[in-house]
């Protein structure tokens, strides 16, 4: 029984169930880059070219007849396109950031009570 209790312990320390909300998530994130960049941005940027090449797909780009270059080369516009999207996000993440841990923070003023148990401690040490 002591390694089935040990086992439940583990598996519900904080940090393992919060790995694992962050993988769902993560996961979830991931589908919506991917659509965003396969059904949005990906046909924006390369409907002119495909068009000028006449061709609807880029993974049909070949080149010597059987070399088909155009799946990695929509791997490579994908990633980039990835990239700097997350750069954006995280840019605009630190930026807020920033504003937020700009705000000084103000000493409260001592209350009536305090200044008069200071002036106390300061008359004792006189």
């Amino acid at each position: 029984m002591g390694m089935i209790k040990e086992f439940k312990e583990f598996a519900m320390k904080g940090n393992v169930v919060d790995l694992a909300i962050g993988v769902i998530i993560g996961g979830a994130f991931g589908k919506i880059i991917s659509s965003l960049i396969d059904d949005i941005i990906t046909p924006l940027l390369l409907k002119p070219a495909l068009d000028a090449a006449n061709l609807k797909n880029i993974g049909e780009l070949t080149i010597f007849g059987s070399v088909k270059y155009g799946s990695f080369l929509s791997a490579v516009i994908n990633f980039i396109i990835i990239a700097f999207v997350l750069f954006m996000i995280i840019k605009g993440m630190n930026a807020s950031k920033k504003k937020e841990e700009a705000a000084p923070i103000v000493a409260p003023e001592p209350s009536a009570q305090e200044k008069l148990l200071m002036e106390i401690r300061d008359a004792l040490k006189k």
